[in-house]
């Protein structure tokens, strides 16, 4: 029973977010031969302002 968590910030709309999710699935069936009915894909939307990288927020990156 596969569980993917997939991070991203906002912006994707709905039928992206569908692609991610039978992709995903899609590549586990074929890749690790896992059942498609017992994968779990979930997608968390964070904030810019609660990503960072290189010591700073994606927010203020957006700033400078």
């Amino acid at each position: 029973m596969p569980y993917v968590n997939i991070r991203i910030t906002p912006g994707a709309t709905q039928a992206q977010k569908e692609e991610l999710i039978a992709g995903t699935t899609e590549l586990l069936a074929k890749v690790l031969n896992k059942n498609p009915a017992s994968t779990f894909v979930v997608i968390d939307e964070v904030e810019r302002e609660h990503w960072g990288v290189g010591g700073q927020s994606l927010a203020a990156r957006d700033k400078a």
